[in-house]
């Protein structure tokens, strides 16, 4: 008896440890399912990102184009084409089809059907409805665009000339100049890749692309305190700190537009004239630097962006006539060669709109890393240029090498439906043939 009972009262103690286990399992089970769902995958993996941005719109219209003082995306390029347009005939038509183009593109919509037997009218990468994706295309040209065709010499910008070569330039005939350059930018590197195929299925008899550049920004997380940051280049500072505020219309009339009391011929006016340079990084000897040094070098703390000497931020403003010596900021310190902060140096002053480029490596096993450089102002000699030349033997120099890029005019904007990228120029010219 006494072993059966035992016995019993062993089984009934086993049932209830099980029992237990079992509501203590499904109880734990109940606790770790948010968790196991937060870490479960929410689509398939071949699915797109999605994006509350693809919808945003640049307006095309306007007595400027867009691409200039637009807010930068995240996405850009620069595609320098040589053209076979020729007579005026020809330079109309292309003109007028890049026009066409670019409205369609920057503002988005569905790619007609055509027949199956023909060609689809679109590439099919942004799919069968393209959105704007905060598109800007900028047409603009260059001196040989001029000097090629005699009819229009007479009426090439005053400052238009060809790009020379700076001391430090290791420049690539392939990677330089060309009739006319294309800037095209986005929130995405799809968006522009899709623009640039549409431009060149269009207009196959008249542009041949000479060299092209990409290039991104890095993304910010909005900042804590609500400062406005600028986007850091492959060197890891800052790159647009001290530039003329884009949003401050007066100013850009003076810094970037061409206005109508200069030396330039009249339809030139509300354009502007982009310098482009393709310039590489030797980011592993910069890598390989102590940190002072860099800052040094640049004139800006790296973390930060503040100037030297303050405890601020990247919008503090250097003052030099406390520093005649260089003891805070060197004397041939980036920031201080580019922007002197003189009297005489106001009319200097460039607005950049740069971007991050990587080609992969070299055959030396190095990385092809550097800045697509990219300035707007109204006078070329008075901008980049003088800013170049004061660059000239900086100790930057040992970092970075320029390999390409050129100088273009960057045409004045379409202003309506009946406009067209070019008028002004083919009507002054059609005036002197008259």
């Amino acid at each position: 008896m006494s072993n059966e009972s035992d016995r019993g009262g062993s089984m009934v103690t086993d049932r209830r440890r099980l029992l237990m286990g079992l509501a203590g399992g499904a109880a734990a089970a109940a606790a770790l399912a948010p968790a196991a769902a937060a870490q479960r995958p929410q689509g398939q993996v071949a699915e797109a990102p999605h994006s509350d941005k693809a919808s945003e719109r640049q307006p095309f219209h306007g007595s400027t184009q867009s691409g200039v003082v637009t807010p930068r995306p995240a996405a850009g390029m620069v595609v320098a084409f040589d053209t076979l347009a020729e007579s005026p005939a020809e330079v109309e038509r292309l003109l007028r089809t890049l026009t066409e183009r670019f409205r369609f593109l920057m503002a988005g919509g569905p790619v007609p059907d055509l027949d199956p037997k023909l060609p689809p009218a679109d590439s099919g990468i942004l799919g069968p409805v393209i959105s704007p994706d905060n598109l800007t295309i900028t047409l603009s040209l260059g001196d040989s665009f001029f000097e090629g065709r005699p009819w229009l010499r007479a009426l090439k910008p005053r400052c238009l000339q060809r790009m020379a070569r700076f001391p430090n330039d290791a420049l690539d005939p392939s990677l330089c100049h060309g009739d006319l350059s294309i800037q095209i930018c986005a929130n995405t590197p799809d968006t522009t890749i899709h623009a640039l195929r549409d431009i060149i299925k269009v207009l196959p008899d008249l542009l041949v692309i000479r060299w092209k550049q990409e290039g991104t920004v890095p993304i910010l997380p909005p900042s804590r305190d609500g400062q406005q940051e600028s986007a850091r280049n492959f060197l890891g500072f800052r790159d647009g700190s001290a530039n003329p505020d884009s949003r401050d219309a007066r100013l850009m009339d003076t810094v970037v537009w061409v206005g109508a009391d200069g030396e330039e011929p009249a339809w030139a006016r509300a354009g502007t004239y982009q310098a482009v340079r393709v310039i590489r990084n030797f980011v592993e000897r910069w890598d390989r630097t102590p940190l002072a040094e860099q800052e040094v070098i640049v004139g800006r703390q790296k973390p930060s962006g503040a100037p030297l000497g303050h405890a601020g931020t990247e919008a503090d403003v250097p003052d030099y006539g406390r520093d005649p010596q260089g003891a805070v900021t060197p004397l041939d310190a980036h920031i201080r060669l580019a922007n002197p902060r003189r009297p005489g140096t106001q009319s200097n002053l460039i607005l950049r709109r740069p971007f991050n480029y990587s080609n992969g490596v070299t055959r030396n096993g190095q990385l092809d890393q550097g800045l697509l450089f990219i300035a707007y102002q109204a006078d070329l000699d008075q901008g980049f240029i003088a800013v170049q030349r004061r660059l000239d033997g900086e100790p930057l120099e040992e970092y970075i090498k320029p390999v390409g890029g050129g100088y273009f005019f960057t045409l004045p904007g379409v202003r309506d439906e009946e406009d067209f990228l070019g008028r002004s120029l083919l009507q002054a010219a059609s005036d002197l043939k008259a």
